[in-house]
């Protein structure tokens, strides 16, 4: 199984881990509990995404809309997301991965900031996996400010590009999962998905594990992505 996933080209895969809390409501838990072995599944997946052809990870960590939640819960996710990146940036930085922080960061707690600028900085020359955590993030807020800055770039009078649009965004996704049985994006990566390939899981996030993800990844592989195009097109012929 291995070499089979040594031939297959580089993936962009992006994950929303929905179902910590109600992982851990079902077990008598508190909904902090949940978020805790959450991030004992990151780090499950993180281990494994590299031998599976995974190259750049997106997790959705905390959505802007998040902030509706009691407070509590909010502080906890971000505490956890803190504890998380403090612990685990040195072996990042040994096992090659670079770490990465989308969304607001005017919002963060004072030590949650602290602990993404020193993983950033920590991890800046991984080239094994490019992790990025989606953190105070909104795939919209994200969508009006690569446009602004995409009018700002242009000479008047013209009109921002999809190309411009998509640098100031960020890469394609190739395939986004979503655990925890809800099936929408929730206003992640909007832009990245367009063409992505989609996979809702039953599986509450704190059970999801490297034979879930090699599981995704070969039904990725099953799957003919036309961009529009007839298929057994060529690719570059499709998404011309």
């Amino acid at each position: 199984m291995a070499g089979y996933f040594a031939k297959q080209s580089s993936l962009h895969v992006a994950i929303v881990p929905d179902g910590n809390g109600r992982w851990a409501t079902a077990r008598g838990l508190p909904r902090t509990a949940g978020h805790r072995a959450g991030a004992e599944a990151v780090r499950r997946t993180i281990e494994a995404a590299p031998g599976l052809g995974i190259r750049t990870l997106t997790i959705h960590a905390l959505s802007c809309d998040n902030w509706q939640r009691p407070a509590a819960e909010v502080q906890a996710i971000l505490a956890c997301v803190g504890e998380f990146l403090a612990a685990e940036s040195a072996a990042a930085a040994r096992a090659g991965v670079r770490v990465s922080v989308l969304g607001r960061r005017d919002r963060l707690p004072a030590e949650v900031l602290r602990a993404v600028e020193r993983a950033e900085q920590v991890t800046a020359a991984g080239r094994r996996l490019h992790l990025r955590l989606a953190l105070d993030y909104s795939a919209r807020d994200a969508l009006v400010a690569a446009l602004a800055s995409a009018v700002d770039n242009l000479p008047r009078g013209l009109l921002p590009t999809r190309l411009g649009v998509a640098r100031a965004v960020g890469e394609d996704v190739d395939l986004l999962v979503r655990t925890g049985g809800e099936q929408r994006l929730g206003d992640f990566l909007l832009w990245e998905c367009a063409y992505a390939e989609l996979l809702f899981l039953p599986t509450p996030w704190p059970e999801f594990s490297p034979e879930h993800l090699a599981a995704a990844v070969v039904e990725f592989h099953r799957r003919e992505r036309r961009f529009g195009g007839l298929p057994g097109a060529p690719a570059n012929e499709a998404r011309a």
